[in-house]
């Protein structure tokens, strides 16, 4: 893209009152961004732009802020994105609100690749965590681009799955492309933009606000085939991205978890709408054949027997039998055992400390 046209399409992401579906219109109607800055007040008024929008395109906007943007845009290495050009997402063009223009750091050509998304609760467990790991890994392996939202919890793991995996991932945020958010995702952010892409519809320089969350999931969903979630309450944002998958016809997938964990309802509550119950990378794949036919196979953890380090004492073999995966008080371990108190809370330290075991609201259950 040449400057001017960049420095016109920076200018054009910062009129006000220019609502993204008339701003759709406009790019679909024309050649370039330039050109839109050209239209009559008649071709304006007839593609339902707004008087005060239509003054801006006339007297332009702010010079200045789009310098400052055109600057960013060179120092890193941002690259525009129109709803009009080939390199677009595909299925993200499909879906009924496409973002009309996309900032986007990293490689495009990641976009290209068959992606699934995978979000989750900020809030994870540990389990929670672990699954979504591994479950990006293993999908990344496989051939398919992880898209989430770089949020903490779930989204980070996803995107580490990934990498992990020397996959591919995407982060859409809910900010400017130039805002890391949360800031101590800063170097998985930077990761993300060498080994996949980071994109987002807001203009530079657009700080975190919670309405533009939920704004965002709607292109999670939207460029990916289906919506993994791996663990959601049900006040989870993670609904709102897999109600958006729903409504654009994508799958939808939810990993389920104990009956007495509030973390995993909303999963369940996707399961009883008709979401695929997913409790190994293989029923992902099932309802995913023939998009990654050239991937190596996915080579899946073993069961939990296997997952449990071989070097376990036997009492500690035991202990995690007796907990389970339902959430138990260290008192009600201390009855079932009748081990003295100062023994049962030293294994239960060690099993955690060691990944097999999580705390939830003061409980403990088995995370393998």
């Amino acid at each position: 893209m040449k400057d001017d046209e960049t420095r016109a399409w920076l200018a054009l992401s910062r009129i006000p009152h220019l609502p993204r579906r008339v701003l759709h219109r406009l790019i679909l109607a024309t050649s370039s961004a330039e050109e839109i800055f050209q239209l009559s007040a008649f071709e304006l008024t007839a593609a339902k732009v707004g008087a005060e929008a239509q003054k801006m395109l006339r007297e332009g906007v702010d010079l200045r802020q789009v310098e400052q943007d055109f600057k960013t845009v060179q120092l890193q290495h941002i690259k525009l994105l129109p709803v009009s050009s080939t390199l677009y997402p595909a299925l993200l063009k499909e879906i009924n609100d496409p973002p009309p223009l996309l900032y986007i750091r990293g490689d495009l050509s990641v976009l290209d690749l068959p992606s699934l998304a995978m979000v989750g609760s900020r809030r994870s467990s540990q389990a929670g965590g672990a699954n979504a790991f591994r479950f990006a890994r293993e999908l990344a392996g496989a051939g398919f681009s992880i898209v989430s939202g770089m949020a903490l919890g779930v989204d980070t793991q996803c995107h580490r799955g990934a990498l992990a995996a020397g996959g591919s991932t995407v982060a859409v945020l809910g900010t400017g492309i130039d805002i890391v958010y949360p800031r101590r995702n800063k170097e998985l952010f930077e990761s993300i933009v060498c080994q996949g892409a980071v994109i987002s519809e807001f203009p530079m320089g657009t700080d975190p606000h919670p309405a533009r969350f939920p704004r965002r999931n709607r292109i999670i969903s939207g460029m990916s085939l289906g919506v993994l979630v791996v663990e959601a309450a049900l006040q989870s944002g993670s609904l709102i991205t897999a109600r958006c998958a729903m409504e654009q016809g994508r799958e939808v997938f939810a990993i389920p978890g104990s009956i007495h964990n509030s973390g995993s309802k909303g999963c369940h509550q996707l399961i009883k709408q008709g979401a695929k119950l997913v409790e190994s990378v293989s029923d992902v794949m099932e309802e995913l054949k023939g998009w990654c036919a050239d991937a190596p196979p996915v080579l899946e953890e073993k069961g939990a027997q296997n997952k449990v380090s071989k070097d376990l004492h036997e009492r500690e073999r035991l202990l995690l039998d007796i907990i389970g995966y339902d959430p138990v008080s260290i008192d009600s371990l201390q009855q079932r055992t009748d081990w003295p108190m100062h023994d049962l809370v030293a294994l239960v330290t060690a099993l955690e400390l060691r990944g097999l075991l999580d705390c939830v609201a003061g409980s403990y259950q088995r995370t393998v």
